[in-house]
Protein backbone atom coordinates (compact mmCIF):
# COMPACT_ATOMS: atom_id res chain seq x y z
CA UNK A 1 0.00 0.00 0.00
CA UNK A 2 1.33 3.64 -0.76
CA UNK A 3 0.99 6.31 1.30
CA UNK A 4 1.59 9.67 0.26
CA UNK A 5 0.32 13.11 1.05
CA UNK A 6 -1.29 16.05 -0.44
CA UNK A 7 1.69 18.05 -2.37
CA UNK A 8 3.13 14.67 -3.09
CA UNK A 9 0.28 13.42 -4.52
CA UNK A 10 -0.21 16.25 -6.72
CA UNK A 11 3.07 16.34 -7.77
CA UNK A 12 2.24 12.51 -8.78
CA UNK A 13 -1.33 12.30 -9.81
CA UNK A 14 -0.50 10.52 -13.29
CA UNK A 15 1.25 7.53 -11.79
CA UNK A 16 -0.32 6.76 -8.83
CA UNK A 17 -3.77 6.79 -11.04
CA UNK A 18 -1.43 4.33 -12.66
CA UNK A 19 -0.75 2.53 -9.47
CA UNK A 20 -4.16 2.32 -8.85
CA UNK A 21 -5.46 1.02 -11.92
CA UNK A 22 -3.09 -1.77 -11.51
CA UNK A 23 -4.81 -2.96 -8.79
CA UNK A 24 -2.30 -1.41 -5.95
CA UNK A 25 -3.87 0.32 -2.98
CA UNK A 26 -3.21 3.85 -2.65
CA UNK A 27 -3.72 6.18 0.12
CA UNK A 28 -3.56 9.77 0.66
CA UNK A 29 -3.35 11.42 3.85
CA UNK A 30 -2.59 15.07 5.24
CA UNK A 31 -0.69 15.43 8.39
CA UNK A 32 -0.33 11.87 8.12
CA UNK A 33 -3.99 11.21 8.54
CA UNK A 34 -5.34 9.09 5.70
CA UNK A 35 -8.34 10.85 3.89
CA UNK A 36 -8.81 9.07 0.91
CA UNK A 37 -8.24 5.88 -0.97
CA UNK A 38 -7.34 6.09 -4.57
CA UNK A 39 -8.97 3.17 -6.62
CA UNK A 40 -10.01 1.84 -10.34
CA UNK A 41 -13.26 2.46 -11.28
CA UNK A 42 -14.55 -0.80 -12.82
CA UNK A 43 -16.16 0.75 -15.73
CA UNK A 44 -12.71 1.89 -16.90
CA UNK A 45 -11.24 -1.40 -16.95
CA UNK A 46 -11.18 -2.92 -19.78
CA UNK A 47 -12.35 -6.82 -20.56
CA UNK A 48 -11.93 -8.66 -23.75
CA UNK A 49 -15.65 -9.36 -24.77
CA UNK A 50 -15.31 -13.13 -26.06
CA UNK A 51 -17.43 -13.71 -29.17
CA UNK A 52 -18.51 -10.20 -29.81
CA UNK A 53 -17.25 -10.98 -33.81
CA UNK A 54 -19.47 -14.34 -33.66
CA UNK A 55 -20.98 -14.39 -37.34
CA UNK A 56 -18.89 -11.86 -38.98
CA UNK A 57 -15.61 -14.25 -39.98
CA UNK A 58 -16.08 -16.93 -41.96
CA UNK A 59 -13.62 -19.73 -42.74
CA UNK A 60 -13.22 -21.38 -46.28
CA UNK A 61 -14.07 -25.08 -45.68
CA UNK A 62 -10.79 -25.90 -47.23
CA UNK A 63 -8.75 -23.40 -45.20
CA UNK A 64 -6.45 -26.10 -43.55
CA UNK A 65 -6.29 -28.02 -46.92
CA UNK A 66 -2.45 -29.05 -48.68
CA UNK A 67 -1.33 -26.42 -51.10
CA UNK A 68 -1.13 -27.86 -54.89
CA UNK A 69 2.09 -25.62 -54.84
CA UNK A 70 4.15 -27.22 -51.97
CA UNK A 71 2.94 -31.22 -52.62
CA UNK A 72 7.50 -31.52 -53.14
CA UNK A 73 7.58 -30.50 -49.61
CA UNK A 74 6.14 -33.25 -48.00
CA UNK A 75 8.02 -34.98 -45.60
Amino acid sequence: MQRVNVAEAKARLSGLIEDALRGEDVVIARRNVPLVRLIAVEEARRRPRFGKLRGQVRTAPDFDAPLADFADYRP
